[in-house]
């Protein structure tokens, strides 16, 4: 699996990149792991509701094709995109969502967090309130977007939507926590929790 480490990247772009990756590969293109933080930005996924969105405060809003509602992605939030060919590895993409549910609640687990998903709404959730969202898409058999992480950043913009579609949902991050942590060792930490999931040996 390759990996790459894009920085802080605007969304679209990035979309658009998965997805023609995705058209463009064959039974033997390798699987690749993108991590990355977007500039401040709605996305709207293929089938949401619109009226999830209550006030755009001048964020933009980009409409995407992966599944699920709106929610936000910004500076301090640990987006992870996955592009797995599912057809190789045999699994579904209800079992990639739980991999990637998992990879978080064990990464919380290390600071004795204790993390959960929910089977009614796809994420990570800590007594009651979400710190992980997902969303997936399966073109020819791979699947691409993935799990954004929040790890530090200014929640504000996630109180003018219903995050994921759930009005009144409380969303938080690791500092909120009361845990500190930079990007650089939350992406190694995901890393290193997501090879687990996928049985990637270190090498």
């Amino acid at each position: 699996m390759i990996i790459k480490d894009l920085g802080l990247v605007e969304y679209e772009p990035v979309v658009n990149e998965m997805r023609e990756f995705t058209l463009g590969r064959d039974k033997d293109t390798e699987d690749q792991l993108w991590l990355l933080e977007h500039k401040p930005v709605f996305s709207q996924g293929a089938n949401g509701d619109p009226s999830h969105l209550l006030n755009s405060q001048s964020i933009p809003i980009v409409h995407t094709d992966r599944g699920g509602q709106v929610t936000y992605h910004g500076p301090g939030q640990l987006v992870a995109y996955t592009l797995i060919d599912l057809r190789r590895i045999k699994s579904g993409v209800r079992q990639m969502v739980s991999r990637l549910e998992q990879t978080i609640i064990n990464m919380l687990a290390e600071f004795d967090i204790d993390a959960y998903a929910r089977q009614d709404a796809p994420g990570v959730y800590v007594d009651q309130r979400k710190i992980a969202s997902l969303g997936l898409r399966v073109k020819r058999g791979a699947c691409y977007h993935g799990v954004s992480f929040n790890v530090d950043m200014d929640l504000t913009p996630f109180s003018y939507i219903n995050p994921c579609g759930q009005a009144g949902m409380e969303v938080i991050d690791l500092t909120s926590l009361g845990i500190s942590l930079d990007m650089t060792e939350a992406k190694q930490r995901f890393v290193s929790a997501f090879k687990q999931q996928m049985h990637i040996g270190n090498k």
